[in-house]
């Protein structure tokens, strides 16, 4: 069995522009906590917004040598970005953004949402990208609900929706640069499930919402982030009274060197110098009028 090594919770929080109050539970500008090949996770925990119209979110910003991906719970984000690509992320959806070579991007709680309020709750996570990788041509994938697999858990425990990698032989919606999973794991009040990962996987669990049992030991709960040793390839988790929601992340570690600034993750300082410049230049392209 896998054994926990680490629960975290986040000890801040911080506004990203004025639409989203996120909580950080991992950074590659922070402590190391086995994330690999994953960067960076923001939970924007659920919060109330007003009907009144106002245009909250992140103006145009740029990124380089990563992906970011968007996962929709509560409420409704527009995108638009220099490659071209664009939508709404409605509740359920997933947006898999590849900032490769460059992009210029911006992000805002859709019209609709702002004008007529309510609960609003998202995860934003960064995925590296190998040094092969980073200078890939920029794309998006806009994964509508109805396009991710869900899966039921043995003895009706709950499901897993497949965002990326694979569950039981079957393909998530996204298409990855390296081998990962992303998954949406809802356990029922009392479920039981046991779970395989490769041992090759760095894994983490992020806990959105109830309390969990890990290996019948180890107690989560929503907002904390539970980091796994590398020894073994299965694990249990078990729900508590009420409902759990729980994302899964997993991964073959990258294992590459890392020089960030920003929105911009490199291998080295040279090339952080040299897409500052690329940026500067305006070689990251515009975003067009709407």
């Amino acid at each position: 069995m896998r054994s926990v090594l680490h629960i975290y919770r986040a000890d801040s929080q911080h506004w990203v522009g004025n639409g989203f109050l996120v909580q950080p539970l991992f950074s590659h500008m922070g402590e190391d906590r086995g994330s690999d090949p994953f960067l960076m996770l923001d939970y924007a925990s659920p919060k109330h917004f007003p009907a009144d119209g106002i245009e909250r979110g992140v103006g145009a910003h740029p990124h380089k040598g990563f992906e970011t991906v968007t996962l929709a719970y509560q409420g409704e984000v527009a995108h638009r970005d220099s490659a071209g690509g664009g939508g709404v992320i409605r509740e359920g959806d997933v947006q898999w953004m590849t900032a490769g070579s460059g992009i210029i991007h911006q992000e805002f709680h859709s019209q609709a949402f702002a004008a007529k309020g309510g609960m609003f709750e998202m995860v934003q996570l960064w995925v590296n990208l190998p040094a092969k990788y980073k200078s890939a041509p920029p794309r998006y994938q806009h994964l509508p609900k109805e396009n991710i697999p869900v899966l039921n858990l043995p003895n009706a425990a709950g499901s897993v929706r497949v965002v990326a990698g694979e569950y039981e032989s079957i393909r998530g919606a996204a298409d990855t640069f390296t081998e990962m999973n992303v998954w949406d794991i809802t356990l029922h009040s009392g479920g039981d499930a046991f779970l395989r990962i490769p041992q090759t996987h760095n894994l983490l669990l992020v806990v959105l919402r109830g309390t969990v049992s890990i290996n019948g030991n180890e107690q989560a709960q929503a907002g904390e982030l539970v980091r796994f040793d590398n020894n073994g390839d299965t694990f249990r988790l078990n729900a508590s009274d009420e409902e759990a929601k729980i994302l899964l992340l997993s991964g073959v570690p990258i294992n590459e060197p890392i020089a960030a600034y920003g929105p911009f993750v490199m291998n080295t300082q040279v090339e952080i110098s040299e897409t500052i410049r690329d940026f500067r230049a305006g070689r990251f392209g515009h975003i067009g009028a709407a």
